[in-house]
């Protein structure tokens, strides 16, 4: 595990990608996105980079449905 400062926690996660907290909560059951858990306290952390390609994924498909 990098260092817990290189990870947001799912409010900032959230707030990031523009979505409330459940909404990720769930987009991370269903497998959409990757969160990994805090060893102390077993929060969900998300890594930004994953965040960035999720926001890609979702532009390519908008563009796409814009065609």
């Amino acid at each position: 595990m990098d260092k817990l400062s290189d990870y947001l926690r799912i409010s900032e996660a959230a707030e990031y990608l523009g979505v409330s907290p459940n909404t990720l909560r769930n987009w991370v059951n269903a497998g959409k996105v990757v969160a990994i858990r805090h060893p102390v306290n077993d929060y969900r952390l998300f890594k930004r980079e994953d965040l960035d390609s999720l926001l890609k994924q979702v532009a390519v498909a908008s563009k796409k449905a814009a065609k």
